[in-house]
């Protein structure tokens, strides 16, 4: 060791499934748990990547190096807290967290991230684990912070190796709202923050299987009155409120274990005739729901600057992705179009039904993070409801 030097003990570890020891310096919380690492590529946004409730049971890898640099506040979280502290299990960060440099930071990253029992770590060369995910998949781990850096690595590694993974999990339960809420908060607006009230146009039922806040505040914007069901709403339950349209929303999880008792549900409203618009999660039980099929993906998708194009527009948009599910075009049967599709890989990223007000995006349009590029598809679907009304009107 060069002179001057000193070796800093490990006081966080990332334990690998297949016995794999990674050192670093935790953060957050101390405890361990165990998660799916994935690594994301977004810039900016870490607030709300963490409180994705599309990441729980996951450990999120940021490629961006410097990560809370900006601090945190009450204003960027997407889940529905103080409802259930959905989102990340864990976060992997390069460098570490320099003091907050922002007029809207509240606190510290490391301070929040206590406050959420979010285990993290520093110091780790994530280049070489996005690596290792790119070439053998996302791993099942368990992250551990111990300020002392007392370990158990065999119990660890015993710990990782054991756990089932995120297939055959259903999370839209652990993460999703168990009450009938109404949400009237709409778009962020700089000086003000975020606006509440006007007269609303449309009655959206959101049917939440882990929801962002985003999400809802947009279609707000449009002049909806959102009414939030849990995931295990019936159909009766959901048109008791007389929707003009009905939005699934994104969630975290296996969507065939979830489909389960969704998948009829969707069926059924597509029966009804009811317009209705999916994303995520909500696109993937969609596929299911018209007879198609999901697969688990080798690296997933996930980060603020994901190509796809819309056929309907030929356009090609960036997009914001978190995913580790996708629909198997192949299998989307007669009378289902595929909408969008990744240039990345070229996996499905969209569908319609060529017959009913239908459709569904596996990207998340809200844009938080991300680019604003998708925020059209929100106007589609409540174009769609107006186009839906004059028809049922005219009938």
């Amino acid at each position: 060791m060069t002179e001057g030097w000193t070796k800093r003990k490990a006081t966080g570890l990332l334990v690998l499934a297949d016995g794999t020891v990674i050192e670093g310096f935790g953060l957050g919380a101390p405890g361990a748990i165990e998660g799916e690492v994935c690594f994301n590529t977004a810039l900016t946004g870490y607030q709300e990547i963490l409180t994705d409730p599309s990441y729980a049971r996951q450990i999120v890898t940021f490629t961006f190096p410097h990560i809370g640099n900006v601090g945190a506040n009450d204003e960027d979280q997407e889940d529905m807290v103080p409802l259930n502290g959905a989102g990340a299990v864990g976060a992997i960060f390069r460098a570490e967290i320099s003091e907050p440099s922002n007029y809207r930071s509240s606190g510290h990253l490391d301070a929040w991230l206590k406050a959420r029992g979010v285990v993290a770590l520093s110091g780790i060369d994530t280049r070489a684990l996005t690596a290792l995910i790119r070439e053998k998949g996302m791993p099942n781990a368990v992250i551990a912070h111990d300020p002392d850096g007392n370990f158990d690595i065999p119990a660890l590694q015993q710990r990782a190796a054991a756990w089932s993974g995120l297939v055959g999990l259903d999370l839209a339960k652990d993460v999703a709202t168990t009450e009938t809420l109404v949400w009237d908060e709409r778009p962020w607006v700089w000086g003000s923050g975020y606006a509440k009230g006007g007269e609303p146009r449309y009655t959206i039922v959101a049917v939440d299987y882990g929801t962002k806040r985003n999400i809802l505040r947009l279609m707000a914007g449009e002049g909806a009155r959102v009414v939030l069901v849990p995931p295990t709403a019936t159909v009766d339950e959901i048109m008791a409120h007389q929707p003009d349209g009905v939005f699934l929303s994104n969630g975290p999880g296996d969507p065939a274990a979830t489909g389960e008792y969704a998948v009829p549900t969707i069926q059924a409203l597509i029966e009804k005739d009811v317009p209705v618009f999916g994303i995520c999660l909500g696109h993937q039980l969609m596929a299911l729901a018209l007879g198609g099929k999901t697969e688990k993906m080798h690296q997933g998708h996930h980060g603020a600057n994901h190509p796809v194009k819309d056929f309907t527009t030929g356009k090609v948009e960036i997009v914001s992705m978190n995913h580790g599910f996708a629909v198997s075009a192949g299998s989307l049967p007669q009378g289902v179009e595929e909408t969008h599709r990744s240039l990345f890989d070229g996996s499905n990223c969209g569908l319609r039904l060529s017959d009913r007000p239908v459709f569904s995006v596996q990207h998340h349009p809200e844009a938080s993070p991300g680019p604003q590029d998708s925020h059209y598809l929100f106007q589609r679907f409540f174009r769609m409801i107006d186009a839906h009304r004059a028809d049922s009107a005219a009938a």
